[in-house]
This record gives C-alpha cells, sequence and structure tokens, in this order.
C-alpha cells in the first residue's frame, strides 16, 4: 500500500484493493450491512470520519474509498477519470469487497455525481441511496441552460476546461485556490485542519492534474474512455432504487431538488431534505444531523 496521502486515524483500518487498472485505499470499520461513502472534490475519505465512526457504531460495515486521483489511492499513467470510469469502477469494488451483493450507498459531490451514475448504471449493485449536496447531473445541465446565478456558482466548472491554467492557479497558490472553493462553499464553517490535509494531499504528485480530469470529461469526451461507452450512455437511466437527497440550506443548489423528481421511478420514492445552516460540506458541518438523516434512510 502506498503510503502518500495517509494519516493516523483511530476510527477504521486502512485497506487496498486493485480495482479495475487501479490500487484503491479504503478505510473500513465495523461489521454489519455494507455502507459505501464516496467523498467529492477537493477532499477525500478522511471527510467521512463522524459518519464512520457513528455508522459503525450502530452495526454497520463501512467503506470509504479514497477515489482516483486521489492519494493513496494510485492509477497508472494515462488513466481514465470520466464518471463511467468511476461508476465502474465502485461496481467491481462492491463485487470484490462485498461478494457482489447489494449496499447501502452514500455520496457527498463528485461521490454524489458518481453515486447518480451507479444507480443509473448499476441499480442492482445499490438496495438504498443517500446523495449529499448536488442536485441530479441532468437537472444541473437543464438548470445551466436558463440561469445566471447557477452558472456563476458553477464557474469552476468552467475554469477547469482549460488547459493548464487551473493546474497553475491551483499550484502557484500553494492550494489557495482549493482554499477558497471551501470558504465559498461553506462560508460560515471553519475546517482548516482537515482543508490542510487536503490541499497537502492535492499539491503532491498528479493530484492537481488529476482531479481536474474529472471535471474535463464531464464535458469533453477526449477524457473518457471510449471503451466504456455502453456504460455511459446508462449512468442517466431512470433511478429506480430508493434515493433521498439532502442539502445544505445556505447551497444555492438546493432549488434544483424540487425540479429533479421526473429522474426518479415511483419505486425510488424520491425525496428530499435540507439541512439548516449548512453549506455544501454539511456531513463535516452538521455531522450530527446529517448522520441521523443517514440512518433513518437506510434502515427505511
Amino acid at each position: 500500500m502506498q503510503t502518500q496521502g495517509l494519516k493516523a486515524i483511530d476510527y477504521a483500518e486502512h485497506k487496498s484493493v486493485m480495482i479495475n487498472d487501479a490500487q484503491y485505499v479504503y478505510l473500513e470499520a465495523g461489521t454489519g450491512d455494507t455502507v459505501f461513502l464516496l467523498h467529492g472534490y477537493p477532499d477525500n475519505a478522511y471527510s467521512w470520519e463522524h459518519q464512520i465512526r457513528h455508522l459503525s457504531q450502530l452495526g454497520f460495515r463501512v467503506i470509504a474509498p479514497f477515489l482516483r486521483g486521489y492519494a493513496p489511492t494510485h492509477t497508472q499513467d494515462n488513466a481514465y477519470f470520466d464518471r463511467a470510469t468511476l461508476a465502474h469502477d465502485m461496481a467491481t469494488m462492491i463485487d470484490t469487497v462485498n461478494d457482489g451483493s447489494p449496499i447501502f450507498l452514500v455520496g457527498q459531490d463528485w461521490g454524489a455525481a458518481i453515486s447518480y451514475g451507479i444507480l443509473g448504471a448499476y441499480p442492482e449493485k445499490v438496495r438504498r441511496a443517500m446523495v449529499l449536496a448536488v442536485p441530479h447531473p441532468v437537472e444541473i445541465n437543464r438548470t445551466l441552460k436558463s440561469s445566471l446565478r447557477h452558472i456563476i456558482r458553477s464557474f469552476h466548472w468552467f475554469l477547469f476546461q482549460l488547459p493548464w491554467l487551473p493546474e497553475r492557479i491551483i499550484r502557484m497558490s500553494k492550494g489557495g485556490f482549493l482554499r477558497f472553493l471551501w470558504r465559498l462553499w461553506s462560508p460560515n464553517f471553519n475546517d482548516k485542519k482537515h482543508v490542510d490535509h487536503i490541499v497537502q494531499n492535492q499539491l503532491m504528485g498528479r493530484g492537481v492534474e488529476d482531479t481536474l480530469a474529472y471535471y474535463r470529461a464531464a464535458i469533453q469526451t477526449s477524457y473518457r474512455d471510449p471503451e466504456l461507452k455502453t456504460i455511459f450512455e446508462r449512468l442517466n437511466n431512470i433511478i429506480s432504487t430508493p434515493t433521498r437527497v439532502l442539502c445544505g440550506s445556505q447551497d444555492m443548489r438546493k432549488e434544483m431538488l424540487t425540479r429533479q423528481g421526473d429522474l426518479f421511478a415511483a419505486s425510488a420514492h424520491y425525496s428530499y431534505g435540507l439541512i439548516d445552516g449548512a453549506g455544501h460540506f454539511l456531513h463535516r458541518e452538521k455531522p450530527q444531523q446529517v448522520n441521523a438523516e443517514i440512518v433513518s434512510w437506510l434502515r427505511g
């Protein structure tokens, strides 16, 4: 197992497994029904410390992978970071570490986008899902076509399409731009110690370049694995798995949650809720409230 990006913790074990073309490192704690926790950007698996402690103490087996592009998970040169690749990775990981049995799924930010993809392309892999902070990609695209406010909110998506400039901004600011994104998205929350760790990891190796590739692959087809075209075409299928979405009351993306019901079948029992006073990183800002919502939903 690679040691870059690891830190000493007392609430989970670090484990490693080869998934497709990536050597994944993940956190594991507890025994019982398996819950996958998928982190976002700019972040990593340690973001889930509050949820890992709580869920493992309540009789769940919790697995939180460091997604490809995030140390200490290691990818080969010229790897892909598109949503089909990531959904395929997680489906393979479910088969590998959970013997193919369906899991409970929780994802935030990019982990949310990947979760929607898993639910669309691999519905048989998930029992119930809780999605945090990010609406369905289809609804985001619809909104961006008609809302200047949301275009401005998503300015980083457009910045990250440019060659070399975003990398230069992040590295020349010594990660200051990543800290700016955390403050912008969660303005009333100070998570300095965790963010300092995230920034340090991002600046190592190809962390900046590989995580920006997520955004580029979302828009530019040249960044997508052509061999996974059939999976890509299923990512936005109507979701049939029971799914609830949570958003911080201070996150303007909450406006989209009322409009995305058509992307879910009746069997999904789609619902949404707001966490009062929280911004984008709601699972860290209001862990007790989010933990209670997650447990209530997973236990159905």
